[in-house]
């Protein structure tokens, strides 16, 4: 199987080209400079690859900065998976669109199926909404559209080594509680797609860690286990967090397609526990 991987320098995109080789014959990766999925000729430069996969992870993922460039996000995370959807069309091959819980208003009091009502209110959601509708406008089957949330694994720039850091620094925290969702951890993500992609069940598919929480709550467990639940952290509201975007204040989401394929991620809980145990 050939495989291309968009966003292949991101957290998510080199730990799914770990998890594929084994799977693969050869694994593309495909980053900017190098590979812009926001230009037209994209599509050209991957056909020619003849792939039987492309895995699209690459998008602009900074909520902020996306309502602040609401262009920019619609350049990318809609027009440059069209780009990549087209590519798929040309090659006949089989595409895994990575989009979000964004994608929900957030004002449901229940967690979001696959098959829920999507409404974004922020110009990241609506433009991923908009690269889910134009993949599957290009794609009638061979598309597996896969939404997950709050991911995280090693490094600097995820919440948990954040949160880290920031009690650290100022020995005090203040998060927000009234933002619930599902985190997920990228190498259990990583497995959920690599199970996926060997069934041909094409469809929409909701991978997170099950369980969720709030903010604040999943800082309160971060702290706890680094050993810094002596920090002070206290609990505010969205209104009180000032950003540029809005969010979903409640989106989980639920795993009902997958797991009737047997495809099932553990409690987010446990996946916490590891990635402290990998190490930060």
């Amino acid at each position: 199987m050939r495989i291309i991987i968009t966003g292949a320098l991101g957290q998510l995109g080199r730990a799914l080209q770990k998890r594929l080789e084994p799977i693969a014959s050869t694994i593309i990766p495909a980053d900017i400079p190098d590979f812009d999925v926001a230009q037209h000729t994209i599509v050209d430069t991957f056909s020619n690859f003849r792939p039987d996969l492309i895995i699209h992870a690459g998008a602009i993922t900074d909520v902020d900065g996306c309502a602040k460039d609401p262009d920019m996000a619609f350049s990318v995370n809609a027009f440059g998976t069209q780009n990549v959807a087209h590519a798929c069309l040309r090659a006949n091959a089989e595409m895994v669109y990575i989009s979000t819980n964004e994608v929900f208003d957030g004002r449901s009091e229940r967690p979001y199926t696959e098959n829920a009502r999507t409404n974004p209110i922020n110009p990241y959601g609506s433009s991923k909404r908009a690269g889910e509708q134009m993949a599957a406008h290009y794609l009638k089957d061979k598309l597996y559209i896969v939404r997950t949330a709050w991911l995280y694994s090693q490094g600097s720039n995820t919440f948990p080594a954040k949160i880290i850091a920031a009690a650290a620094a100022n020995k005090e925290l203040r998060v927000v509680t009234d933002e619930v969702s599902s985190p997920t951890y990228v190498p259990d993500l990583v497995e959920a797609v690599a199970q996926l992609i060997q069934t041909r069940a094409y469809g929409i598919y909701h991978f997170t860690n099950s369980g969720y929480c709030s903010r604040y709550d999943f800082a309160k467990q971060i702290l706890r286990l680094s050993d810094q639940e002596d920090i002070p952290i206290h609990p505010i509201t969205l209104a009180e967090y000032q950003r540029p975007s809005v969010v979903p204040p409640f989106a989980p989401l639920v795993n009902t397609k997958g797991a009737e394929l047997g495809i099932e991620l553990r409690p987010w809980q446990k996946a916490l526990a590891e990635y402290f145990e990998a190490g930060v």
